[in-house]
């Protein structure tokens, strides 16, 4: 019996690229990584343990032919489309101000672009009946959440313009939420470390709520790649959950 295929976007980023290389360890699996560009394919299989240069596909997420034509090549055989792209922010080397803070902006796409059109392509090319699992982000439930700010602009007019990463990342998970033939399973993540995996005890939760378990509001990656994993091993179980991961520190096992 053939292997049922695993998409994981943003294989060539720190999660998605953990995530990736947990499921290639699977043996009813077959991975199928997807990097934006030959750059970063080049650098996975650089960075070794990859066992075949074909389990990495590259296409640009906001191009939605691409991603459907690298879908279209395993579409009788998916089991599960894991999405790990996002926006990222980084400095601008410019200095607000008003605030003497540094300017944010978003190099790799504006959140509009990579966090809604870019996530609802990857949704839109999913075969019928297909596990569709998001990396998001905590926050969601608070309008004026600080990350929101980060690449937003005023305009001459006085308007806003760019930034509002929760926001995008919400009506991405409503809209994936409304499709009838997909599953979904939506994970919130805290604050993202880099930090081995099961060295902290993961606490579990709803709507934002930082008071249960722990007051940390951190989680490694590689945690939040397991738990992505295990929602793709474990459909029934995660068919149609959203909550959110944080991590209690070392000494709160």
């Amino acid at each position: 019996m053939s292997k049922k295929v695993v998409f994981i976007s943003g294989a060539g980023g720190q999660t998605g690229q953990s995530l990736f290389r947990q499921c290639l360890e699977e043996p009813d699996y077959q991975a199928i990584g997807i990097v934006r560009s030959e750059t970063s394919k080049q650098a996975l299989l650089d960075a070794g343990g990859i066992p075949d240069p074909s389990c990495i596909q590259v296409a640009d997420v906001t191009d939605r032919e691409a991603i459907q034509k690298v879908v279209d090549q395993y579409s009788d055989n998916v089991a599960a489309f894991c999405i790990c792209t996002s926006a990222k922010p980084a400095p601008t080397g410019e200095t607000n101000e008003e605030t003497g803070r540094p300017v944010f902006g978003f190099p790799n796409g504006d959140p509009e672009v990579v966090d809604w059109e870019g996530q609802k392509n990857q949704i839109d090319a999913c075969p019928d009946g297909t596990h569709v699992v998001v990396c998001s982000t905590m926050g969601g439930t608070d309008p004026n959440h600080p990350l929101n700010n980060l690449g937003r602009i005023q305009n001459e007019d006085g308007s806003f313009s760019g930034g509002n990463i929760v926001k995008w990342k919400r009506k991405t998970e409503v809209y994936l939420m409304e499709q009838e033939k997909l599953v979904y399973t939506i994970v919130h993540p805290g604050g993202l470390v880099n930090e081995p995996r099961r060295e902290r005890r993961v606490v579990a939760g709803v709507d934002d709520d930082v008071t249960i378990g722990t007051d940390s509001r951190t989680v490694p990656r590689e945690d939040i790649a397991h738990a992505m994993l295990e929602a793709v091993k474990n459909r029934d179980a995660y068919a149609g959950r959203s909550f959110d991961l944080r991590a209690a520190p070392k000494e709160g096992r």
